[in-house]
């Protein structure tokens, strides 16, 4: 098991939460304890949730789950974004580091499946 800090996809949104963090102080004030803050939670249950699924070994649940978070955090900074706190570069270079959350997430899902569909499918032996 790898530590989970050395994992790609939590060095990604660990980057990204502090970019949203530094982001966030320059909203609006009515943006910023709402929508600003239910983003970074957001993110921090996204990395508490890779954190889990790295370190049991049905790591479905949490994949799931931070799955789930990204869908979260993709749809409010999106509306962020619609609200006009945060500028187009901005939001090019933190929607591609979203996506790639995203499908380094999926990638983690479909091997752990392929994995499990192999220990559970192993033929049986000759009697």
């Amino acid at each position: 098991m790898a530590q989970y800090e050395e994992l790609p996809v939590y060095k990604v949104a660990y980057d990204l939460l502090n970019q949203i963090l530094m982001l966030c102080v320059n909203m609006q004030r009515t943006h910023r304890y709402t929508l600003g803050e239910r983003i970074i939670n957001g993110m921090i249950d996204l990395l508490l949730n890779i954190y889990r699924a790295n370190c049991i070994n049905d790591k479905f649940g949490p994949i799931r789950a931070a799955r789930e978070n990204v869908m979260t955090v993709r749809l409010l900074f999106r509306t962020a974004f619609d609200l006009k706190q945060f500028g187009n570069k901005q939001f090019i270079a933190l929607s591609e580091q979203i996506e790639s959350i995203s499908k380094q997430l999926t990638a983690w899902e479909k091997y752990c499946t392929e994995k499990d569909n192999k220990k559970n499918n192993c033929p049986d032996e000759a009697h």
